[in-house]
């Protein structure tokens, strides 16, 4: 007991500290678990910890991850991937192996260790990519939908992948592979072993019928017959049932248990329970997937490392140049282009989670030598140390330069107006509707040259072009203009747009837009004293609602929410002298102390309004 408690204290503080300071570095969660793992590998080795075993059983992270995901694809919305998932995942899968496989040989490997080779990297990993994408909002995406669509079919091909590594047995291997078990990766219990294959396959398609039958005709009304229960650890004990359930009747016919799991998601999307098991999984998805990660940067063999250490560096760099190579070529010959072909080529090209499982059954089928196989595990762990590296790359050299579309030059301003508008997207647009009606001509620049093509068809001018850019601000005549919108979407941009201005031409009113609280006291710090937060005016519209559904009427509910508004906003100058740029609120502990001071005395106050504005009401 005290080893096991001592365990999981280890590893839940190496993933406590690592992974908020890896965030913070811009490195992403993943690249934290795997340091954290790396970091501990030492304390795990000394406590002679089986870090195989417990990786198997943090795997099931992936499966839950894949229910989750299952359960925001609707079966409408996958038949509508459907292309993507037979041109991109299938032309990756099959031009991957080949090309792994034709170098393998070149290396002087058998032509059967050369295939194995070539099925064990042409797989991702679904776990860090997925989990990355989700973390960047990105798996919606174009290049992310891409992304996911190879990913699922890279989990339907280890099906075949298992069954054809039998095939490629080696009489030289059979013998150093009498020790292993041949029950599968982690020598788990498969009743189609020994069947023929037209009885497996069968057995199989059952299985896969049997997961949608169990979604669609029982999960509904167990999960009505524990809601009358209304316990709440109930609903979750049965959630966890439902995945683990699925997964070990995948396991039991020889399929992945994730592919289970995800047609089960897939199956229950249109549930009215859909949301409430997607919040009791999400806890257990997030800690176990944690887990696959400390292990797999804990699994790292330093010492094998080090004496091939060449070897290693070598073939991860190939893996990764020849997948990058045929992913962005299928990518492009598919249609991507741009932002979602660079997002889709950089995503994929680690190895993945399976690869472990296929190395372990090519060792105990004689396909691999245990050397081959531990030289194997440290390419697959170094191309996923890799991955979250490249999305770094992604995110501050790609999407900020090529994807903008800085290639193309600003358009010439050639007029003068009183209102120079920056950014016509979903705030900017609005904005400048509402000046043109009133009678006020604008001058709109923005730089998302797609954006601006659509919005030109409707007959309305926008200049293309970075409105942070001086010389771009100056040819529309911002030294004469009397108001500038700032309606950009990052941060970044808007902040160095906004200090320009204000620092430049203190006679010019500013009306910007702000991402969130913090962001607001950034603002209100350069000098800017007219800022509207994207999501206050709906958030009051909704509180708004909020009282008539309960049974205020529409003026008394109005002059509520005018109260909160005033009071809401005479709260900010009280506390904006405290605020340190940078430094977020729950980090400031004088500007803490003094929003507790201010909300003790301003909320009996509001309260009061509140009452008065209700009995006059009566």
């Amino acid at each position: 007991m005290t080893g096991f408690l001592l365990l999981a204290f280890l590893i839940l503080v190496a993933g406590v500290i690592a992974v908020p300071l890896a965030s913070r570095f811009g490195l992403g969660s993943v690249l934290g678990y795997l340091l954290a793992g790396m970091a501990i590998s030492p304390l795990l080795g000394a406590l002679n910890v089986d870090v195989d075993a417990l990786q198997v059983f943090a795997e099931f992270g992936v499966v839950m991850m894949l229910f989750i995901v299952g359960l925001e694809l609707e079966p409408k919305r996958l038949w509508e991937m459907r292309g993507k998932l037979l041109g991109l995942g299938g032309g990756q899968v099959v031009l991957t192996t080949l090309a792994i496989t034709g170098i393998a040989l070149i290396s002087g490997n058998p032509w059967q260790t050369a295939l194995a080779i070539g099925m064990i990297l042409a797989l991702s990993s679904t776990a860090i990519i997925v989990q990355t994408l989700n973390e960047k909002n990105l798996l919606g995406s174009e290049g992310g939908e891409a992304s996911f669509s190879v990913l699922l079919v890279q989990d339907v091909a280890v099906i075949p992948m298992l069954a054809l590594i039998p095939l490629l047995a080696m009489p030289e291997l059979a013998a150093a592979a009498a020790g292993h078990s041949d029950g599968g990766a982690h020598g788990g219990l498969d009743f189609t072993k020994h069947m023929s294959g037209w009885l497996a396959a069968a057995v199989r398609i059952g299985a896969v019928a049997a997961v949608i039958g169990i979604g669609v005709f029982l999960v509904r009304p167990l999960f009505r017959y524990i809601a009358a229960a209304n316990l709440r650890e109930l609903f979750t004990a049965a959630a966890l049932g439902v995945v683990i359930g699925i997964a070990l009747l995948m396991s039991l016919v020889g399929l992945s248990p994730a592919l289970g799991a995800f047609v089960a998601g897939v199956v229950l999307a249109t549930s009215e329970y859909r949301h409430e098991l997607e919040s009791d999984i999400n806890p257990f998805k997030g800690l176990l997937l944690g887990l696959f990660f400390i292990t797999v940067g804990a699994g790292i063999d330093f010492a094998l490392a080090s004496e091939r250490l060449g070897e290693v560096v070598l073939w991860a760099a190939v893996t990764i140049a020849a997948k990058f190579a045929i992913l962005f070529g299928v990518g492009w010959s598919y249609g991507l282009r741009k932002q979602a072909l660079w997002l889709f080529s950089l995503s994929l090209p680690q190895a993945g989670e399976f690869a472990f499982v296929l190395i372990a059954f090519a060792v105990a089928n004689a396909v691999l030598g245990q050397g081959q196989a531990d030289l194997l595990l440290l390419i697959v762990a170094l191309t996923m140390l890799v991955t979250p590296l490249l999305f770094i790359l992604y995110d501050k050299v790609i999407a900020r330069a090529y994807c903008k579309g800085e290639a193309r030059e600003a358009d010439e301003i050639n007029e003068e107006n009183p209102v120079i508008i920056a950014g016509r997207g979903r705030v900017g647009g609005i904005v400048d509707r509402m000046l043109q009606i009133a009678g006020y001509s604008t001058t709109v620049i923005d730089y998302d040259s797609a954006q601006l093509e659509i919005v030109r068809k409707f007959g309305y001018t926008t200049y293309f072009g970075d409105a942070t850019r001086p010389d771009l601000l100056h040819s529309a005549g911002i030294e004469k203009a009397k108001l500038l919108v700032v309606a950009l979407d990052e941060r970044e941009q808007i902040d160095k747009l906004v200090q320009y201005a204000i620092k430049n031409f203190p006679d010019l009113h500013v009306t910007a837009r702000a991402i969130d609280r913090n962001h607001v006291y950034d603002l209100w710090s350069y000098g800017c004293r007219d800022i509207i937060r994207e999501t206050y005016d709906s958030s009051l519209r909704m509180g708004r609602s909020a009282y008539e559904a309960l049974g205020m009427d529409r003026q008394q509910a109005m002059a509520v929410t005018e109260a909160f508004e005033r009071n809401d906003r005479a709260f900010m100058p009280e506390v904006a002298d405290l605020y340190k740029v940078g430094v977020p609120f729950h980090e400031n502990e004088p500007l803490m102390q003094r929003v507790r001071e201010l909300r003790d005395k301003w909320d009996p106050i509001l309260r009061e309004q509140m009452d008065e504005i209700l009995k006059r009401g009566r």
